[in-house]
């Protein structure tokens, strides 16, 4: 039989693919077990909004028709939110497509973007999609080093720079100062995605407008979702602001009706509910706290995060992953973004964080 992977180019061969956080069925399945708290992909644990919620019900009595393939509504959100125009918004199928129509948009065969090691595992499977080369420079303290991204970027005459912050799954956080500074060093025709999937849940002394740069640094994009602090993560709506030349390139290749309409209804109620934002971060604060003294009492290292996880070091980090999953407890392996030793944890509701530190602690137990 003909080996039909050969028709493919071999820098799509060579992808490995993404592995999303195992879901509760599937484990249900697995081990016949019930009861389980899933704390594996850095979910709202409150759900979503209940305007978001009202919205959805109102938007499938439509369900029939395409959605509206521009996003007027919710795009009109966003501009009455942020202070941008109509044609700076581009809409995606969660920010992930952001990620994605950036380096379709830019990238091409030849071409190199650069991230950070430890960083969001898509950067390097967008860029390596388009046949372009990824440079992924060393961290430090597990967060981006700006200045040595700076060097890679200018030295490999890169065309795009993906910056997650705060950083998935690290949780380190990079300063307004400290970007601003980085992006007036950068040449102008270098293009850099300013990944924002967890930025309503930075401590309020952390909080910069990242969007007014937009009008000084043309070469950047922000890109932020409704998957996390909003609870739309099972709709998949995402946006990015961008000026308007580079936000035309972003639409050319976005799919039409790439965000359907339950979403965008749910986005828009969604951008208004501001006491169900402001509950999911005391809600995450409180459950950070809960959990980072519960590694601090069991002696676990772990990185301080600015997002709603936190990853930790631990021996025999797989065993463990595996008896917290026979315990009905899924957490995420980072393996993959070369942490071998290490697990990353979400923020639950508090039982769920209890289920998880009982859990632990009961697996160092047995190791003792």
């Amino acid at each position: 039989m003909m080996d039909y992977t050969q028709l493919a180019p071999a820098y799509i061969r060579a992808i490995a693919p993404y592995q999303p956080g195992k879901p509760i069925s599937e484990l249900e399945r697995e081990l016949g077990i019930s009861g389980i708290v899933k704390l594996a992909s850095n979910e709202n644990p409150l759900g979503c909004s209940p305007l978001a919620m009202a919205a959805m019900q109102e938007a499938l009595k439509t369900i029939a028709l395409y959605p509206d393939g521009n996003g007027f509504a919710l795009k009109d959100a966003l501009v009455q939110r942020y202070g941008v125009a109509h044609d700076q918004v581009v809409l995606g199928n969660g920010s992930n497509d952001m990620l994605e129509l950036a380096a379709r948009a830019f990238l091409s065969i030849g071409d190199k973007a650069v991230y950070s090691d430890h960083a969001f595992a898509v950067y390097p499977l967008a860029t390596q999609a388009v046949g372009a080369t990824g440079v992924s420079v060393p961290a430090i303290d597990f967060g981006h080093d700006l200045k040595a991204m700076l060097q890679a970027a200018v030295k490999q005459q890169a065309k795009l720079v993906f910056i997650a912050n705060p950083n998935n799954p690290t949780g380190t956080f990079l300063s307004a100062a400290a970007l601003l500074d980085f992006m007036r060093a950068l040449p102008a025709n270098i293009l850099v995605v300013l990944d924002e999937a967890y930025n309503e849940y930075l401590p309020q002394e952390n909080r910069y407008n990242s969007v007014a740069w937009l009008e000084e640094l043309p070469n950047l994009i922000v890109s932020r979702t409704f998957s996390k602090a909003y609870g739309l993560a099972g709709l998949r709506v995402g946006y990015a602001f961008a000026h308007a030349q580079v936000a035309d390139m972003l639409n050319r290749v976005r799919q039409p009706f790439n965000v359907n309409s339950v979403a965008q209804a749910a986005a828009v109620a969604a951008l208004q509910d501001e006491d169900f934002v402001r509950q999911t971060n005391e809600l995450n604060r409180r459950g950070m706290a809960q959990i980072t003294a519960g590694l601090d009492k069991m002696g676990l290292e772990y990185i301080p995060s600015f997002g709603n996880f936190v990853s930790f070091k631990i021996a025999d980090a797989m065993a463990v992953y595996r008896r917290l999953l026979e315990l009905g407890v899924i957490v995420r392996p980072i393996a993959n973004y070369d942490m071998p030793g290490w697990l990353r944890v979400s923020i639950g509701l508090e039982t769920e964080n209890d289920k998880f530190l009982s859990a632990l602690k009961r697996i160092i137990g047995e190791k003792q």
